[in-house]
């Protein structure tokens, strides 16, 4: 008998320590939620300026791009399967390390590989144009016809997209001018610091 109810003395306090680890286990769940931070979400404009910083491509000419590509929609799928933004082919984006249908990393290496044409055709003559012609027919097109491509859709988004990016080029010039104006209203007797006036004093 005694036996028997050791027994039973003994199943209780597991099923009593397993039903007091359950609740505690769910009792944290719920707090972790409750408490949970979630990452702070990035506009498109800071996407595609830290892409411009990182790999040394002005921010109209990616604006240009996406504007041209895909009218910025990250859900934008080409009949030939581009997908994104910047309009990756699969074959591209891997060979990148990206997952194309997520927008900062569709971003990141659209540009990553915009700067790799633009590095390439740096020495041709209009090596813009041959390097936008490249993005959209491809390097191996532009090398066979040594230059821009006769296409007529090559040609007219060659030009769409340089007229975008006059566009965009004034749009941030006109951020950056009312940044300065900002600035100085903020700290309108301020002067600049040179490394003389440094020298002289550390306060500068």
């Amino acid at each position: 008998m005694k036996i028997f109810a050791r027994a039973i003395a003994l199943c209780a306090c597991f099923l009593g320590f397993h039903a007091i680890d359950l609740l505690t286990t769910k009792i944290l769940k719920l707090e972790a939620v409750r408490f949970h931070i979630p990452a702070p979400a990035f506009s498109l404009d800071e996407v595609i300026h830290a892409a411009s910083r990182k790999h040394n491509v002005p921010a109209a000419l990616i604006k240009s791009i996406i504007a041209a590509e895909s009218n910025f929609s990250p859900r934008a799928i080409s009949p030939k399967g581009a997908i994104g933004l910047m309009q990756l082919m699969p074959a591209t984006a891997r060979q990148l390390g990206a997952d194309p249908t997520k927008p900062e990393q569709n971003v990141d290496a659209g540009t990553n590989y915009l700067s790799w044409l633009l590095r390439r055709y740096a020495q041709k003559k209009n090596g813009m144009r041959v390097a936008i012609a490249a993005y959209n027919a491809g390097p191996g097109t532009v090398e066979r016809y040594r230059g821009l491509p006769p296409y007529r859709e090559t040609r007219a988004y060659v030009s769409r997209v340089l007229g975008l990016y006059a566009k965009y080029q004034r749009q941030e010039s006109g951020v950056s001018q009312r940044g300065l104006l900002a600035a100085s209203l903020i700290s309108p007797n301020s002067q600049h610091c040179t490394p003389d006036a440094a020298s002289r004093d550390h306060a500068c």
